[in-house]
């Protein structure tokens, strides 16, 4: 049932909701509150034997007192202060304490909650001390020595508990404001880590997209190239560059819709529509294909080849691809490369290397963009992430040369 249902109560929540948003006006309805009390008490024990001081002077008193109740959230230092000097006031004029002093409590109450640290202090001292100082200046006259005290340490015990749940009231308040700061940094660090979560993805989909979608391009646009100039002269070899294209281009469909997969799902789908990843056996196809595609590659193997880590075999893979890729796209017409994959017992080595022109010099000495493409860059991405080593530059002699070495742990 909604609160609707109940009117009465709806009004109470209204009427709760308003003073909780004006602080202010509860603290002045009950300062005029304390100010009519007190002033039926004075008029009420004028006159009684042994009372001291006079109604005017215990109006006034209230009166002040009564402005400290109304301003003791807005300025509770000062508001401290002015009670204090009403309390010493009372002492040297003679008068007696009224119904007004209760104000006392209630600002040591605030200003150990809100209140500066020397304020709560202050208040704690006074506190203290002003019942034992009421009763020195005001003893009972039926009542021994050690019912004066008796009655000091009594009175005081208000005072002191006024200040306790002042300053419990600010330890609570500041834990929580403790628990919602931490919340809100927790909150905060969550979205940086999401922020650094999303940018790795797409830095891993920007590297995927790249190696597919460069390498086998540029196989069909070669293919292409040559099919074009032989097509009247040879039409058998233009046939068969088209069929090259035809199944580079399949090929590049189907890591495309795998790598759409991955990234629909979240990890990778089996089926006959996604290949799976490639892994360092897959290399020698490669090769094949670029020479299918005019470029002599000659490829070697040393060592026992065996199964290794899935990323260490794809970053191997994704390596080999972009660099004959870019030795298509710089290298020259006349260029020719030579693959090198060495398996040593901690990890797998690679030399890729051209005896083309070279490519462009901001290519590696500016960290790998080429203007058009990211690859070398891509290339230390994967190598930094499994933990390897990536050198690529200028062979003396002429050429390209790539060289990596790809531990079978990741570096810590």
């Amino acid at each position: 049932m909604h609160l609707s249902h109940f009117p009465t109560l709806g009004y109470v929540q209204r009427l709760y909701d308003f003073l909780r948003r004006h602080p202010a006006w509860v603290d002045g309805f009950w300062a005029l509150v304390l100010l009519g009390f007190s002033g039926l008490g004075a008029v009420s024990v004028d006159g009684t034997p042994g009372h001291h001081g006079s109604v005017p002077a215990a109006l006034a008193v209230s009166a002040v007192l009564s402005v400290v109740v109304a301003l003791r959230r807005r300025m509770p230092e000062k508001m401290v202060l002015l009670a204090a000097a009403t309390g010493a006031a009372q002492l040297v004029l003679d008068i007696e304490t009224t119904v007004g002093d209760f104000a006392m409590l209630v600002i040591i109450y605030t200003v150990a909650a809100i209140g500066a640290r020397w304020a709560s202090r202050f208040a704690l001292a006074g506190g203290m001390s002003a019942a034992t100082l009421a009763q020195i200046r005001w003893p009972e006259q039926h009542s021994s020595a050690a019912g004066n005290v008796a009655i000091a340490i009594f009175t005081t015990v208000p005072f002191v508990l006024a200040w306790v749940l002042g300053d419990s009231m600010r330890t609570r308040r500041a834990y929580f404001a403790q628990l919602e700061e931490r919340a809100a940094r927790l909150e905060k660090e969550r979205e940086a880590q999401a922020k650094v979560a999303v940018a790795a993805e797409r830095a891993r989909i920007a590297r995927e997209l790249h190696d597919v979608v460069a390498h086998n391009v540029s196989v069909m646009v070669v293919q292409a190239d040559g099919a074009a100039y032989v097509m009247d002269a040879a039409p058998d070899q233009a046939r068969k560059a088209l069929e090259t294209i035809s199944s580079t281009g399949r090929q590049a469909l189907a890591e495309m819709r795998r790598l759409l997969g991955v990234l629909r799902t979240g990890e990778h789908q089996e089926g006959g529509e996604y290949v799976p990843q490639p892994n360092a056996e897959q290399i020698e196809d490669l090769v094949e294909q670029c020479r299918g595609s005019g470029l002599p590659v000659d490829f070697r193997v040393e060592g026992t080849p065996r199964p290794l880590p899935s990323g260490v075999e794809l970053t191997a893979y994704r390596i080999v691809q972009e660099a004959l890729t870019n030795t298509r796209k710089h290298g020259g017409p006349n260029a020719g490369a030579s693959v090198r994959l060495v398996y040593f017992d901690d990890g797998l080595g690679l030399l890729v290397e051209d005896d083309g022109k070279g490519a462009p010099h901001e290519l590696y000495e500016e960290g790998g963009a080429d203007g058009q493409g990211h690859g070398l860059i891509g290339m230390r991405e994967r190598v930094g992430m499994v933990g390897g080593t990536l050198d690529a530059g200028p062979r003396p002699g002429g050429g390209f040369r790539i060289s990596a070495l790809l531990p079978l742990k990741p570096a810590h």
